[in-house]
Protein backbone atom coordinates (compact mmCIF):
# COMPACT_ATOMS: atom_id res chain seq x y z
CA UNK A 1 0.00 0.00 0.00
CA UNK A 2 1.33 3.29 -0.67
CA UNK A 3 0.37 6.80 0.80
CA UNK A 4 -0.43 9.93 -1.00
CA UNK A 5 3.07 11.14 -1.13
CA UNK A 6 3.70 7.36 -2.69
CA UNK A 7 5.53 6.04 0.33
CA UNK A 8 5.17 2.40 1.25
CA UNK A 9 3.48 1.87 4.06
CA UNK A 10 2.94 -1.55 5.77
CA UNK A 11 0.32 -3.96 8.04
CA UNK A 12 1.13 -4.43 11.80
CA UNK A 13 0.12 -4.04 15.43
CA UNK A 14 0.78 -0.03 15.22
CA UNK A 15 1.16 0.31 19.25
CA UNK A 16 3.69 -2.43 18.89
CA UNK A 17 6.39 0.06 17.42
CA UNK A 18 9.69 -1.04 14.87
CA UNK A 19 9.03 -4.74 16.45
CA UNK A 20 6.80 -6.24 19.14
CA UNK A 21 10.30 -6.54 21.37
CA UNK A 22 9.72 -5.40 25.21
CA UNK A 23 10.94 -2.01 26.61
CA UNK A 24 9.68 1.21 27.52
CA UNK A 25 9.95 4.77 26.05
CA UNK A 26 8.29 6.98 23.50
CA UNK A 27 7.44 5.24 19.91
CA UNK A 28 5.88 7.02 16.92
CA UNK A 29 4.47 5.58 13.73
CA UNK A 30 2.93 6.70 10.78
CA UNK A 31 -0.84 5.56 9.33
CA UNK A 32 -2.79 6.95 6.34
CA UNK A 33 -6.19 8.55 6.05
CA UNK A 34 -8.20 8.21 3.01
CA UNK A 35 -9.42 11.44 1.12
CA UNK A 36 -12.13 13.79 2.63
CA UNK A 37 -12.35 11.82 5.58
CA UNK A 38 -10.01 13.84 8.66
CA UNK A 39 -13.18 14.99 10.06
CA UNK A 40 -15.06 11.94 10.73
CA UNK A 41 -11.25 11.12 11.98
CA UNK A 42 -11.26 13.53 14.58
CA UNK A 43 -14.69 13.29 15.38
CA UNK A 44 -14.63 9.31 16.16
CA UNK A 45 -11.47 9.90 18.42
CA UNK A 46 -13.07 12.99 20.57
CA UNK A 47 -16.07 10.05 20.70
CA UNK A 48 -13.07 7.33 21.84
CA UNK A 49 -14.78 4.67 24.12
CA UNK A 50 -13.55 4.30 27.60
CA UNK A 51 -13.44 1.12 27.52
CA UNK A 52 -10.88 1.79 24.63
CA UNK A 53 -8.71 4.14 26.54
CA UNK A 54 -8.81 1.96 29.38
CA UNK A 55 -7.07 -1.07 27.55
CA UNK A 56 -4.75 1.21 26.17
CA UNK A 57 -3.70 2.56 29.73
CA UNK A 58 -4.29 -1.20 31.25
CA UNK A 59 -1.74 -2.59 28.32
CA UNK A 60 0.77 -0.04 29.15
CA UNK A 61 0.14 3.16 26.97
CA UNK A 62 -0.11 6.44 28.11
CA UNK A 63 0.96 10.13 26.34
CA UNK A 64 -0.96 9.15 22.99
CA UNK A 65 -1.14 11.58 20.23
CA UNK A 66 -1.67 11.75 16.65
CA UNK A 67 -1.15 14.44 14.13
CA UNK A 68 -2.49 14.93 10.64
CA UNK A 69 -0.11 16.00 7.80
CA UNK A 70 -3.17 17.25 5.34
CA UNK A 71 -1.58 17.57 1.83
CA UNK A 72 -0.73 13.60 2.21
CA UNK A 73 -3.54 12.85 4.75
CA UNK A 74 -0.32 11.19 6.60
CA UNK A 75 -1.54 10.50 10.57
CA UNK A 76 1.69 10.64 13.05
CA UNK A 77 1.02 8.78 16.50
CA UNK A 78 3.80 9.37 19.25
CA UNK A 79 3.04 7.44 22.09
CA UNK A 80 4.89 6.58 25.71
CA UNK A 81 5.15 3.12 26.40
CA UNK A 82 6.13 1.46 29.85
CA UNK A 83 9.02 -0.97 30.17
CA UNK A 84 6.59 -3.86 30.94
CA UNK A 85 4.19 -2.98 28.22
CA UNK A 86 1.65 -5.16 26.65
CA UNK A 87 1.05 -3.62 23.32
CA UNK A 88 1.96 -6.37 21.59
CA UNK A 89 -0.70 -8.33 23.27
CA UNK A 90 -3.68 -5.08 21.65
CA UNK A 91 -4.34 -7.55 18.47
CA UNK A 92 -5.73 -10.11 20.42
CA UNK A 93 -8.12 -8.15 22.20
CA UNK A 94 -12.00 -7.91 21.10
CA UNK A 95 -11.81 -3.99 21.97
CA UNK A 96 -9.22 -3.41 19.86
CA UNK A 97 -10.28 -5.10 16.77
CA UNK A 98 -13.89 -3.52 17.42
CA UNK A 99 -11.87 -0.46 17.53
CA UNK A 100 -10.26 -1.20 13.82
CA UNK A 101 -13.25 -2.07 12.79
CA UNK A 102 -14.63 1.12 13.29
CA UNK A 103 -12.32 3.42 11.91
CA UNK A 104 -11.12 0.80 8.90
CA UNK A 105 -13.28 2.80 6.56
CA UNK A 106 -11.83 5.90 6.56
CA UNK A 107 -8.12 4.84 7.23
CA UNK A 108 -5.94 2.07 5.35
CA UNK A 109 -5.86 -1.40 6.42
CA UNK A 110 -4.61 -4.49 5.96
CA UNK A 111 -7.11 -7.54 4.99
CA UNK A 112 -7.62 -8.10 8.70
CA UNK A 113 -8.82 -4.80 9.46
CA UNK A 114 -6.08 -3.26 11.38
CA UNK A 115 -4.35 -0.08 10.15
CA UNK A 116 -1.66 -0.10 7.75
CA UNK A 117 1.47 1.46 9.99
CA UNK A 118 5.14 2.44 9.19
CA UNK A 119 7.82 3.07 12.67
CA UNK A 120 9.30 6.16 12.26
CA UNK A 121 12.77 6.43 13.70
CA UNK A 122 13.55 9.13 15.95
CA UNK A 123 16.14 11.37 15.10
CA UNK A 124 16.08 14.07 17.69
CA UNK A 125 15.08 14.37 21.45
CA UNK A 126 15.58 17.20 23.82
CA UNK A 127 13.82 16.68 27.49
Amino acid sequence: MKDGAGAAIRPGNPCAGPSAARGGGRIAFRMQLDPGQAAAYKARHDAIWPELTALLRASGISDYSIFLHEPTRSLFAVMRRAPDHRADQLPEKEVMRRWWRHMADIMATDAGGAPLAEPLPLMFHMD
